[in-house]
């Protein structure tokens, strides 16, 4: 007795799900996406599949379906990219009685069709057939799973090999629905057996084919007879060609590689150019070395990624402290990837100081990955052709920085490393920048034009980590195309942990110690950092730990001495005097001196600023190598003072009859930024009212000409540049309390932070 049932429907173009047969299908438009999900939770995983007659049609329209489907459960669902992946398993033929449209979807009521048994003798024999002719068809037996093969060496029911067939082999849409409509099981089998007699009769005319190719190929040796005999002629002529075993292994070379098609031909046609010219002359030279680049650059050689997400973190932690946003991305990138089996790979760029460890983290991504790390510096490249390489017209010319770092690295998937991209310059020659936009976009580097190659290279699989100094100085229009980590300068405690766990170990190695030979204590390297470095990362401090093991070596080799340990003593010796003096601040309350914070290339800085007056005629003298953004902070901060000299209670008159002079010290080092106004506001007051100013206080912050402070950028950098010099309060704009998460702990713990929303508050809380 049929049964009837309404359940949700998944329209489907091309496919056709059998019963007993478990079918992956992508699923993506909206209205099967959402009867995937009500079927799975509101009718227990149960659907209805049918198959659309059209397969071209996006919309789904009820004449364009099949009136027999199949029932299925749906047993796994995978998200991607938008797309359902879903594994169905057919359970029973079904006709539709009635389509009824729900709400963005389709349901359909179904009944479903039992299977008709004919006689069991006639069954019995029909299987046998069909099992024997497609055990004696080799194509045939090809396009089943292994599975399915071993099941048939067992024996299985008519009903299900006729399904498996319906189910797996190359079969027409029209044949596939033809087999799921018939609800007799020895009708199907006799279909099948037609079907593989029509298989039979094109292996027949496939022989003829091959025996008319074999007989070209005879032809292939008479052509090989000419081209030998040509040689001969030009030999006799005195017109040398190149030599055969070259011609022939490049030959060779391109024919068994497997090279995109239209690399092949483009490498045979300069094949048959370079073959035809005199060895000796310049130009066979020019076409042999392009044909070395085409064949050496890799087209399809790669490296498959480590897929261990816990291996790839313990690399990263282990040659890497700290940096925890960075290795989260890396991590979300190997996953996404995993997850999905393709993803185009990102453009990281890795912005801070010098020093913090961006190049080297690169090489740890690579290693991490288990892919092949190459690298190119764009500092000071002008010349658009550096990136995309010289015509081939051109007397020496080559592929560009791009595609060499690609030939270095032999894979089409290394890590690539573009250092220094915010020092790319541009000249008459071009704008290399430009050329750069292409290799950095995901949507455009698949097809990467390089002017010496002449045939797009497909960049797509490679994992750009770009790195600078400045954000501000990268080109707008590649910033847009980068995926921006920002790395920060390092805590005292980061440098320490580093020198233990990294530095020290590494330039043992390197100077050829032992462990036991070269000891240094936590004190002495905290020694170390805060008198002989100043810096945001841990450069500086590398190279005073390699000379203070360089200076072991020569004890060791010179006194016999078996081991050292290093002492502050020891240092000073070695080293010298101290470089920098820790809690450099002031050390009084003093009139018109304020300190400021600043953030260099270098990390943070304290910013020192002196303002003093002298009778005169009412200008404002900015010493200090400032820049015009600084000049102009001092401009808006002296004119700030002025209109509200009743208010600070300075006479008016006094800015006619005076000359006010401000100066930043260190005058040979270039300074600019907006985040001195508060500063010189402070300073200015300080000096003109005759306050002193706070001597453990900095500030930071931008002003407008109506006293308003504005959010600078930089505060983690600028907090431990006022902790190293002992500063204990920092003013800041108010805007900037959103960006209190990326102080260390340490530096809370020590400074108190003061927000301020105009200067007023300022003035009230850094003067006496």
């Amino acid at each position: 007795m049929e049964k009837e049932l309404q359940l949700p429907v998944v329209c489907t173009r091309g496919i056709v799900v059998f019963p007993g047969q478990e079918v992956i299908i992508e699923v993506g438009r909206k209205a099967s996406v959402n009867a995937v999900d009500i079927a799975q939770n509101e009718f227990e995983s149960n659907i209805f599949v049918v198959c659309q007659k059209d397969i071209l049609h996006e919309d789904i329209q009820l004449d364009n379906l099949y009136q027999v489907g199949t029932v299925c459960k749906i047993k796994l669902i995978r998200r991607k990219n938008g797309f359902l992946r879903v594994t169905f398993v057919g359970q029973e033929r079904a006709k539709v009685l009635e389509f009824i449209n729900g709400e963005d979807m389709m349901y359909a009521h179904v009944e479903c069709i039992n299977e008709i048994v004919g006689d069991p003798s006639e069954e019995i024999a029909l299987a046998k057939k069909v099992i024997r002719e497609f055990e004696s068809i080799a194509s045939v037996a090809a396009a089943f799973p292994a599975e399915i093969i071993e099941q048939l060496s067992k024996g299985v029911s008519a009903a299900v090999l006729a399904d498996q067939f319906g189910q797996f082999y190359n079969l027409s849409l029209e044949d596939r629905q033809e087999l799921l409509e018939m609800a007799d099981v020895n009708e199907r089998l006799l279909r099948i057996l037609e079907i593989l007699q029509k298989e039979k009769e094109m292996t027949k005319i496939e022989n003829r084919i091959n025996s008319k190719v074999k007989e070209k190929i005879d032809e292939s040796q008479r052509e090989y007879y000419l081209r030998e005999k040509m040689r001969a002629i030009k030999e006799e002529l005195g017109d040398v060609p190149n030599g055969d075993d070259d011609v022939e292994a490049l030959r060779k070379q391109i024919n068994e590689n497997p090279y995109p098609e239209h690399v092949k031909n483009k490498a045979l046609e300069e094949l048959s150019r370079y073959e035809q010219l005199p060895s000796a002359s310049q130009e066979a030279s020019v076409v042999r070395t392009y044909l070395d680049w085409l064949l050496k650059v890799p087209w399809y050689e790669e490296t498959i990624d480590t897929e261990d997400l816990n291996k790839v973190m313990e690399t990263l932690n282990n040659e890497h402290y700290g940096l925890e946003k960075v290795k989260d991305r890396i991590m979300e990138y190997l996953a996404v990837k995993q997850m999905t089996n393709s993803l185009k790979a990102p453009i990281l760029c890795l912005v801070g100081p010098p020093g913090v460890g961006k190049t080297s983290l690169a090489k740890s991504i690579a290693n991490a990955l288990d892919r092949h790390f190459v690298k190119m510096s764009l500092g000071g490249v002008k010349d658009e052709a550096e990136i995309r390489g010289h015509r081939r017209t051109y007397l020496g010319s080559m592929p560009g920085r791009v595609i060499q770092g690609m030939k270095k690295a032999k894979v089409i998937n290394p890590v690539f490393l573009i250092d220094e991209i915010d020092k790319l310059g541009n000249d008459y020659k071009g704008d290399p920048s430009s050329a750069m936009l292409e290799v950095l976009d995901p949507e455009q580097n698949s097809q990467f034009s390089d002017h010496y190659l002449e045939e797009p290279y497909d960049l797509s699989k490679v994992l750009f980590v770009a790195t600078a100094n400045y954000l501000e100085n990268i080109p707008e229009a590649l910033r847009d195309r980068l995926e921006i980590i920002n790395l920060s300068s390092y805590t005292e405690v980061e440098k320490v942990q580093i020198a233990i766990n990294h530095l020290v170990p590494k330039e043992i190695a390197t100077n050829g110690l032992k462990p036991a030979q070269f000891k240094i204590s936590e004190n002495e390297l905290i020694y170390l950092i805060r008198h002989y470095t100043r810096e945001a990362g841990v450069r500086q401090l590398q190279r005073t730990i390699a000379t203070l093991c360089r200076k072991t070596v020569l004890a060791i080799l010179k006194d016999n001495k078996k081991s050292i340990k290093v002492t502050k003593k020891l240092i000073n010796e070695w080293l010298g005097k101290e470089i920098y003096e820790y809690g450099n601040k002031e050390k009084k309350d003093q009139v018109g001196v304020v300190t400021g914070l600043a953030y260099t290339a270098f990390g943070g800085d304290t910013l020192p600023v002196e303002v003093t007056y002298f009778e005169g005629k009412g200008r404002l003298v900015v010493t200090g190598q400032l820049g015009d953004v600084m000049k102009e902070s001092a401009e808006i901060a002296l004119d700030y003072v002025k209109s509200h000299a009743k208010q600070f209670k300075i006479d008016v008159k006094f800015f006619e009859s005076h000359d006010i002079h401000i100066h930043v010290p260190e005058g040979a080092v270039p300074k600019d930024g907006p985040s001195a106004g508060v500063t010189l506001t402070t300073a200015l007051v300080s000096a003109l009212t005759n306050q002193k100013v706070k001597k453990d206080i900095a500030m930071t912050g931008e002003v407008t000409l109506r006293g308003n402070v504005l959010p600078i950028g930089g505060l983690r950098e600028k907090s431990l540049a006022a902790h190293r010099v002992g500063i204990k309060t920092i003013i800041i704009p108010k805007g900037n309390m959103k960006d209190m998460d990326e102080i260390p702990e340490i530096v809370k713990n020590d400074v108190t932070y003061i927000p301020v929303e105009n200067v007023d508050q300022v003035i009230k809380e850094a003067l006496i």
